[in-house]
C-alpha cells in the first residue's frame, strides 16, 4: 500500500551559507536511523538551467547525479550523509522551472491562457516536490530552498511552500533556520535578526512550525523562549545549531536537541525509541580518537576556494579516518607549482592527489608535479583531468613524444594523446553535453586499481568531453604505463596505472562523488593506505 509522504520544507534566513544542506542532511541522516523512507531535494533560485556551466568561483563544486545531472554541491551533502543515490529529479533551479513553463506555453499546453508566476510557474514547483514524493514509497520528502529569505529570486518557491502548507495539512512541515549572531563587544547574543527573518517568512503566508538557530555560543533557555514568544513558535519547537568540530556531528547534535522528535510529533507520525546511530557514531569515534597523521598534497588551480574540491576532501577524510588517521591536507597550487620549488611542496607529504578541471591555466604545474611524483615513487592519484595530465606527462617525459597534449589545450597538436570525443565533436551547447553520469568500467585482473575494488566490474560517475587517443594504446603499454579499466562497450580507457611503481593510479571518473560517511570509497581507501605504507619507507 502506498504511504501517506510526509514533506518536509527546510528554509534559510538572515544570512546565507548557514549550513540548510547540513540541516537537511541531518534531519534525514536521524529519520533514516529510525528505519524511515526517506529522499531530499534542492531548489536553487537561479536561472542557470544547472550549476555545470557555472565556474567554481561562483558556486563551488559541480556535482554529478548517477544519471547525469549537473547538480548543487549540497547533493553531494545529502548523498554522503544518508547513502541515497541522487537523480536530476533531487536538484532543481528557476532556470527549469522557467524552460518547462515555457516549453509547455509553446506546446500549446495553457490553451492560450497568459502564462503568469501563479499559477503556472508555481504549479510547476509544486509538481516538482509532489514528482519526487511520488517517485518511491517515501515516508519524508525533504526540500531545501536555496538563498535567504527576503531574496527576490526565493518568492515563487516561498509562493509553492505557502500553497503546499495549506494543501498537504499536517503532512507539510517547515524548518526555518537562522542566525543568531554574537556581538563580541557588547558581550550579548542578539535574536532580533531571527525575529525579522520570521516575520519575513510570515508576510509571504509561511508560519514555519520548526526554528534552528545558528549560534556559535549556546543560547540560554529564557532566549529560546523570548523567541518562541516573538515567533509564533511552541517553546518545544525552537532548537539550535553550535559550532561543532565536525559537519557530522551535527546529526547527534540535532537529536539531542529532539529535532527529528519534533519533526515527527508535528506531522502526527508514531515512532517510538531512538535511531539506530551505532555506525554513524563509531564513525565520529574513530574521528575523535584517530591518532597518526596522512599528510595529503592536493594540486589544483582553485585551491584557494573552499568549496571547489569539497567531494575529494570529505572522500579523503572518510578514508583516513577508517585507517585511525588524522588528514592533514594541503592545497598546492598548480599555478605556482615549477620546477624551482615542486620538491619542497611535494617532499613532505605522503601523497599526492591532482585535481579534475578544464582548461589551460595551472596545467603545467600539473605536469611538474605528476613528473615529480613518478621519478620520486609517491602514491598519487589523479582524477579526470588529472588523469589525462598523467598520460600526457608520461608522453612527453617517458615516451620521448615532447609536444603530446590533449586536444583540449592545443587543437593542433601532432600528439593529441587526449582527444575529444567523437560525439562531442558536433555539440556546440556547453550545458549538460559532456559524458554525464554512471558508466560500467571493467578493470583488469590483478592490477592494483582491481585490487582496490575487490572486484572487476564496478560502474563509476563521470564529467568529461575529452578521453585517452586509442591509438596510442599500444605504446603506452610497451613503455610503462598500463590502461587497466575500461567501458566494455565504447573501449574508452577508464583507468590507468604505472605497474612499476608502489601506486601511481589515474581515472577518467570522479570516485569521490560515491564516497560516504558509512561506506567511504575502495580507491579512496586503498590510496590512503598506500600513503601510510609509504611512511616508513625511504624516498627515491
Amino acid at each position: 500500500m502506498k504511504k501517506e509522504t510526509k514533506y518536509i520544507f527546510v528554509t534559510g534566513g538572515v544570512v546565507s551559507s548557514l549550513g540548510k544542506g547540513i540541516i537537511s542532511s541531518s534531519i534525514a541522516r536521524l529519520l533514516l536511523s529510525r528505519g524511515f523512507e526517506v529522499t531530499m531535494q534542492k531548489f536553487d533560485p537561479y536561472i542557470n538551467i544547472d550549476p555545470g556551466t557555472l565556474n567554481p568561483y561562483e558556486h563551488g563544486e559541480c556535482y554529478v547525479t548517477v544519471d547525469g545531472h549537473e547538480a548543487d554541491l549540497d547533493l553531494g551533502h545529502y548523498e554522503r550523509f544518508t547513502n541515497i543515490k541522487t537523480t536530476r529529479a533531487n536538484n532543481i533551479t528557476t532556470g527549469r522551472v522557467y524552460q518547462s513553463v515555457i516549453d509547455k506555453e509553446r506546446r500549446g499546453d495553457y490553451l492560450g491562457k497568459t502564462v503568469q508566476i501563479i499559477p503556472h510557474i508555481t504549479d510547476e514547483i509544486k509538481r516538482c516536490v509532489k514528482h519526487l514524493g511520488s517517485t518511491g514509497n517515501y515516508d519524508f520528502v525533504i526540500t531545501e530552498i536555496g538563498g535567504t529569505v527576503g531574496d527576490i529570486e526565493s518568492l515563487p518557491f516561498l509562493e509553492a511552500v505557502r500553497q503546499l502548507k495549506w494543501e498537504l495539512g499536517k503532512n507539510c512541515v517547515v524548518v526555518h533556520l537562522t542566525y543568531v549572531p554574537y556581538i563580541r563587544a557588547a558581550g550579548e547574543l542578539k535574536t532580533k535578526p531571527t525575529q525579522h527573518s520570521v516575520k519575513q517568512l510570515q508576510q509571504v503566508g509561511i508560519q514555519p512550525d520548526v526554528l534552528v538557530l545558528r549560534t556559535e555560543k549556546e543560547l540560554p533557555k529564557a532566549m529560546c523562549l523570548k523567541v518562541a514568544q516573538f515567533c509564533n513558535v511552541s517553546a518545544d519547537a525552537v532548537t539550535q545549531s553550535v559550532d561543532v568540530p565536525s559537519i557530522y556531528e551535527v546529526p547527534l547534535m540535532m537529536h539531542r536537541q529532539r529535532l527529528d522528535q519534533i519533526i515527527l510529533d508535528k506531522t502526527q507520525t508514531p515512532w517510538a525509541g531512538e535511531p539506530d546511530l551505532k555506525k554513524w557514531n563509531h564513525f565520529l569515534d574513530k574521528l575523535k580518537n584517530a591518532t597518526g597523521e596522512v599528510k595529503i598534497g592536493l594540486v589544483g588551480k582553485y585551491v584557494e576556494l573552499q568549496d571547489a574540491y569539497k567531494s575529494i576532501d570529505e572522500s579523503l577524510l572518510q578514508a583516513c579516518t577508517y585507517q585511525d588517521r588524522k588528514l592533514n591536507l594541503k592545497y598546492i597550487s598548480s599555478e605556482r607549482l615549477t620546477d624551482a620549488n615542486v620538491d619542497d611542496a611535494l617532499r613532505e607529504m605522503d601523497g599526492v592527489i591532482v585535481a579534475p578541471g578544464f582548461g589551460q591555466r595551472g596545467i603545467e604545474g600539473k605536469y611538474v608535479a605528476l613528473r615529480w611524483c613518478r621519478e620520486h615513487d609517491m602514491p598519487t592519484l589523479g582524477i579526470c583531468l588529472g588523469m589525462q595530465c598523467m598520460v600526457i606527462e608520461f608522453a612527453r617525459n617517458v615516451m620521448g613524444l615532447h609536444d603530446a597534449n590533449s586536444a583540449e589545450m592545443d587543437p593542433h597538436t601532432t600528439n593529441n594523446v587526449i582527444d575529444l570525443m567523437d560525439e562531442q565533436k558536433s555539440i556546440t551547447n556547453m550545458g549538460g553535453t559532456m559524458r554525464l553520469g554512471a558508466y560500467a568500467c571493467h578493470l583488469r585482473e590483478g592490477t592494483k586499481v582491481a585490487r582496490a575494488y575487490g572486484r572487476l566490474d564496478i560502474e563509476e560517475r563521470h564529467r568529461h568531453r575529452f578521453e585517452f587517443n586509442n591509438a596510442y594504446r599500444d605504446e603506452f603499454e610497451k613503455a610503462g604505463m598500463a590502461c587497466v579499466g575500461e567501458n566494455p562497450e565504447t573501449h574508452l580507457v577508464e583507468v590507468v596505472e604505472i605497474p612499476a611503481l608502489r601506486w601511481y593510479i589515474g581515472t577518467q571518473y570522479h570516485p569521490e562523488y560515491s564516497s560516504t560517511v558509512l561506506n567511504p570509497h575502495p580507491l579512496f581507501m586503498d590510496f590512503i593506505r598506500a600513503a601510510i605504507a609509504g611512511q616508513n619507507q625511504p624516498q627515491k
